[in-house]
């Protein structure tokens, strides 16, 4: 099923911190879970844009250094 991305994938979005994004993306897939591309990385941290069985959306975030604050001027 094809998403549609006129809004922001579903009204209520949810971002999941985890400590090491790897094994929680493969948790994530065993459970039903679908990756949307590769787990990219940016000076913050990584993100896993995933989609669950029902194909709503939610991301996976690794924070790497000082996190969000590595962008904050």
């Amino acid at each position: 099923m094809l998403r549609d991305y006129t809004r922001h994938w579903t009204p209520v979005h949810l971002d999941f911190v985890v400590p090491e994004i790897q094994s929680a993306v493969v948790q994530a897939r065993n459970a039903g879970a679908r990756l949307e591309g590769e787990v990219r990385t940016h000076n913050w941290g990584r993100i896993a844009v995933m989609a669950d069985p029902f194909g709503h959306g939610f991301c996976l975030i690794e924070f790497l250094g000082r996190g969000y604050d590595e962008i904050a001027s």
